[in-house]
């Protein structure tokens, strides 16, 4: 039976809470004879703010114009509505039918994005995640439509070359900044498509563009750029270098006119480079001892490079006992900064960790690693002919590149010291060098092998992209071109008209202005509101590891203080798998949905290892369920646990259960289901102190708030309900319900 329930909205209250529109709402509920209904439960979606209407079926909620109200009696969901100006709803009671008509409620739920904030987020995945990005583009373009706004227009394309610039699909990265320059002619797209074209090939296209920028009213550092850009572009040909030189040397007097001494040093090391390639070893020497010189004051890892690069001159010009020199003294540096940079991990911030991984990734791209140091040496003492020497150095760089799983400087170094040894006579040695080098060598083919498909695959999938998007270009350029031809016959047929509309005209223009104002301010509210949102994401993802650690410190202190050793060596040995997971993923803002269960079992077994007198668990996956397809927020299942634990189950005088089951309910969504049979939330809210009444739980708190944010800037993808597992309040059930991208 239907049952047909009338809603009286009533605004009682509004008020304003640190600076944003959140209101109170003050409500009725009463059946179709006029009876008020009580125990309606009233949930607003993506807050976690929920009430129950009172004797007289009255409920208080806060809650702003638009934001989603769910509807459920007796643990069944009547329905779900949209708050608007309305004061009166009549809702059916659709909880036997609900999941048919999900897609349909869904789809009115969804707002269009602003385009501002889908090109924000396009630049923030163009390095991240790439294909996100480009499909963002495309996302926005298609808002824009023919007639769109030139800048935003401009923008999507320039993003466009960043991606392919950073994917090195050099071609595209060219293409896109091209038509971004066409429709806003910026100086920063300049400097962009001028690179773009040099690391394309051409090189007198990037000159042109370089000539032109230094016409334009420019900074000091941009005209650096540019002298360096032109010495880069004639120093590829061989008939150019002069002009290379004199390019880099006019860079440089500017770098040292303003004391910018990064760029005073690479500057001197281009130049000498450029002198080695005219074969002038006199001037290159010269040029590159000033390198090192001012590479002195520099971070470390600009002097390993320019000492590093160096080193290659020396090698270029039989020069091995200055290679050796210096390498050995760039390979010292390179250790010394691992040690140095390992001491710092370990009692470093988050934050700075990550800074000191990067660091190291960096170098380790840029070949400034041990192993091929380490090669480099053994091979400058192979070609001065010091093979007892060379040994050590290759050994040592077979061994590091091994564990650094670096198979092509491995191979490297086996082919040469089985050359060496059989040079040396040691046949054995020689042969068994050989065999291991054959066998990297198979490895290595197919791992190049499948790196080429992996390159088609991705050249196919961007060309299909970008001919969408180029589809999406040429309708906008006929569309502009059909308007201007009616623009131009619309204005022939109308010139009589022109003084007499002139004011009307003034006057719509006027409108049009401030129209344009209201929209930009709406606009830039919209990305201060986004900053805020990962700010303060960031800030509770920092503060929800040290709840979470300080926790988990408690149980193993538990072990200690029972003398019970050998548990807390086992709890601690399985503390620490679980912290690396939890770090690995704590600046994310969402993870795969099978990280989270693996975390999620790890802590579950660590918190039983405690508590087994107390509680069996049991975690039951849907085979059927896509894991793959699912992203999840980090840590938001296992507040919930540990609350089930700590709060329900560790008062129970009988052993409990804890229940968690993971099921996909449709196609776009799964739902995670926590419960357990413990005293339930009423019992342990009694159970704990005035002080502790007073204090809310951090964790607790902090995942309604990362939920409530989320949410905000990925349209409702988490949604959460708790509620009594039982009529007479014990137990209790956390229903968390997850959507697709």
């Amino acid at each position: 039976m239907r049952l047909k329930i009338v809603f009286i909205f009533l605004i009682f209250t509004s008020i304003i809470v640190l600076g944003q529109s959140q209101e109170t709402y003050s409500s009725i509920i009463m059946d179709d004879f006029g009876m008020p209904m009580t125990d309606v439960t009233i949930r607003v979606r993506g807050t976690g703010e929920m009430v129950k209407t009172d004797l007289n079926g009255e409920f208080t909620v806060r809650a702003k114009s638009g934001d989603v109200l769910i509807i459920s009696k007796d643990g069944k969901r009547i329905n779900t509505i949209t708050l608007n100006n309305s004061n009166f709803y009549q809702i059916d009671d659709e909880s036997d039918n609900i999941r048919s008509k999900k897609a349909e409620s869904i789809s009115k739920r969804i707002k269009q994005e602003p385009v501002s904030i889908i090109l924000d987020s396009a630049r923030y995945y163009s390095n991240a995640n790439p294909d996100k990005s480009i499909e963002l583009v495309e996302k926005a373009l298609k808002i824009l439509g023919p007639k769109g706004n030139r800048k935003s227009i401009a923008d999507s394309y320039t993003i466009l070359g960043d991606v392919y610039l950073y994917l090195k699909q050099y071609d595209l990265a060219v293409s896109n900044y091209e038509t971004s320059l066409n429709l806003n002619n910026d100086n920063s797209i300049k400097f962009k498509l001028a690179k773009a074209y040099s690391l394309n090939g051409n090189f007198d296209e990037s000159t042109e563009m370089y000539n032109e920028l230094l016409t334009e009213d420019i900074k000091i550092h941009q005209k650096i750029v540019i002298y360096e850009g032109l010495g880069d572009n004639a120093s590829k040909r061989l008939d150019k270098l002069d002009q290379a030189i004199e390019h880099y040397q006019k860079g440089l007097e500017i770098a040292k006119q303003n004391d910018l001494t990064p760029k005073i040093s690479d500057l001197n090391s281009k130049i000498g480079e450029t002198y080695s390639q005219k074969g002038d070893t006199l001037n290159a020497e010269d040029f590159f001892m000033n390198t090192l010189e001012l590479s002195e004051s520099e971070e470390m890892s600009s002097r390993v490079r320019s000492s590093n690069s160096i080193a290659d001159y020396y090698k270029e010009n039989k020069n091995y006992d200055k290679e050796i020199e210096l390498r050995k003294r760039v390979l010292k540096q390179v250790e010394d900064s691992k040690e140095e940079s390992a001491k710092r991990y370990s009692n470093e911030t988050d934050e700075k960790k990550i800074m000191i991984e990067n660091m190291i990734k960096k170098e380790g791209e840029s070949n400034l690693t041990t192993q091929k140091l380490n090669f480099d040496i053994g091979n400058a003492y192979v070609n001065k002919g010091e093979l007892k020497e060379a040994i050590p150095y290759l050994e040592k760089s077979i061994e590091t590149a091994d564990l650094e799983n670096d198979l092509e400087t491995q191979k490297d170094a086996l082919q040469r010291l089985s050359e060496l040894y059989r040079s040396a006579g040691n046949s054995d040695k020689a042969l068994e060098k050989y065999q291991e080098y054959a066998l990297l060598v198979d490895l290595l083919y197919k791992q190049k092998e499948k790196e080429i498909q992996d390159a088609v695959l991705l050249g196919k999938d961007l060309t299909e992209k970008q001919n969408r998007i180029n589809s999406l270009e040429k309708d906008r350029e006929l569309s502009e071109s059909r308007y201007n031809f009616f623009t131009t016959q619309k204005q022939l047929t109308q010139e009589n008209y022109r003084r007499q509309r002139l004011i009307i005209y003034s006057l719509l223009g006027g409108l049009v202005l401030l129209l344009f104002s209201l929209f930009w301010m709406f606009k830039s509210n919209k990305q201060r509101r986004l900053a805020n949102n990962l700010l303060a994401l960031k800030s509770l993802r920092s503060q929800m590891n040290p709840h979470f650690i300080f926790n988990a410190l408690n149980s193993v202190n538990s072990f200690v203080s029972q003398n019970d050793e050998r548990a807390a060596n086992r709890y601690l040995t399985e503390f620490s798998a679980l912290m690396r997971s939890v770090l690995d993923n704590s600046e994310q803002d969402f993870i795969p949905l099978t990280k989270e269960i693996e975390l999620l079992e790890l802590y579950i077994k660590l918190e039983h290892s405690r508590f087994t007198d107390k509680f069996d668990y049991e975690i039951h996956i849907d085979e059927n369920l896509k894991v793959d397809e699912f992203q999840i927020p980090p840590m938001l299942i296992q507040p919930y646990v540990e609350n089930a634990v700590w709060h329900g189950l560790r008062y129970k005088k009988e052993k409990g259960k804890l229940n968690i089951s993971i099921q996909q309910t449709d196609f776009e969504t799964v739902e995670i289901t926590i419960s357990d049979n413990g005293i339930g939330r009423k019992k342990s809210k009694e159970l704990k102190t005035e002080h502790q009444q007073k204090q809310k739980s951090q964790g607790m708190n902090n995942i309604k708030k990362r939920i409530a944010i989320l949410n905000e800037m990925y349209s409702d993808k988490v949604d959460v309900f708790i509620d009594d597992l039982y009529s007479d309040n014990s137990g209790t059930k956390v229903v968390l319900t997850l959507k697709k991208d």
